[in-house]
């Protein structure tokens, strides 16, 4: 019996979302073994594999599609898994994973602004409003505008570097309508396929600097675990399951299931032991709160553009998806 479409894609996005609030639980103790940059690698070498077989079955079409882009395909790849993959872990070495949570469901917002300084495109007022309300939420989360008097020190270094790195993300996801002929799973496969050899050199040119020293025997022994459950689940099955549950409910209520992101975090981390700061509620519900009005605002858009009205305001914009 065929099951019905709406739940499975509900189940599909609420997959995705959790399977995204538990990276950063499960990625935070790798960080004390494995530099950000050499986890990048593994957890897209893994990625890499994984989707390559799953190209299999659709001939020479991808691997045609990847000559023909190579360097542009590459490029888009390293930002999206290269840079923001680095950066966020390095933020997380320096902050909770319910706070790297909360940065990640900012992207929809952050996205907004990218698009005003580069396309010169407005956001509505009730974007510009949750814009701001995510940012202090993103403060509040990381001890600088409020902290309990038994909180630890701000995070907010940590917290900013990994706003920084969604940066790549957000960049990674604008280049994929440049190429518009490749569909959802041969732009995420191609990318990292050819951004792979870029995550190589960058790690290797890491350990020969210094900075990133190549982990060893133990410390892959000791996470080897972690780091194929990062690249096999938040990387490759939730990206999927995410964008079938956006293609059966609408762009709209996957932006909406984002909200879930930082909330699975801390539930998974509740769960373990961890007990929330109060102000960490506070913020990850000022973040909540602003990717609803950031919802509200695309769902009235897209409901004006189907009734034949233009919306009031400039038209917003479609939003960043995330992966891992």
């Amino acid at each position: 019996m065929k099951l019905p479409a709406r739940p499975l894609g509900i189940a599909g996005l609420l997959f995705a979302t959790t399977t995204w609030g538990s990276l950063f639980i499960v990625g935070k103790p790798v960080l004390a073994h494995v530099h950000p940059l050499w986890y990048t690698l593994t957890r897209y070498s893994i990625a890499a594999l994984a989707f390559a077989l799953l190209l299999l079955g659709r001939g020479a079409r991808p691997w045609r599609l990847l000559r023909a882009h190579a360097p542009r395909l590459a490029l888009l790849g390293g930002l999206g898994y290269g840079v923001f993959s680095v950066l966020v872990l390095t933020g997380l070495a320096h902050s909770l994973p319910s706070h790297g949570a909360v940065v990640m469901a900012t992207m929809p917002i952050t996205t907004q602004l990218v698009r005003w300084a580069v396309d010169g495109v407005r956001p509505t007022r009730v974007v510009l409003i949750g814009t701001v309300l995510a940012l202090l939420g993103v403060l509040t989360v990381s001890g600088v505008l409020w902290s309990d008097a038994d909180a630890t020190a701000s995070t907010l270094a940590g917290d900013l570097t990994a706003l920084l790195g969604t940066l790549g993300w957000i960049a990674y996801t604008r280049g994929a309508a440049r190429l518009a002929e490749l569909d959802v799973l041969e732009y995420s496969a191609l990318t990292t396929v050819a951004a792979w050899p870029l995550l190589l050199l960058a790690a290797v040119a890491g350990s020969l600097i210094g900075w990133a020293p190549l982990p060893g025997a133990v410390d892959l022994s000791t996470t080897w675990q972690a780091i194929v459950y990062t690249g096999l689940v938040p990387t490759v099955l939730a990206v999927l399951a995410y964008n079938a549950g956006v293609r059966t409910l609408g762009l709209v209520t996957g932006t909406a299931f984002l909200n879930f992101v930082p909330v699975s975090a801390v539930l998974i981390g509740a769960a373990l032991g961890h007990r929330p700061a109060a102000h960490e509620l506070a913020g990850i519900a000022m973040v909540v709160a602003a990717l609803l009005l950031h919802s509200l605002a695309q769902g009235r858009a897209v409901a004006a553009r189907a009734s034949g009205v233009a919306p009031a305001g400039p038209r917003p914009l479609a939003c960043a998806e995330p992966t891992r």
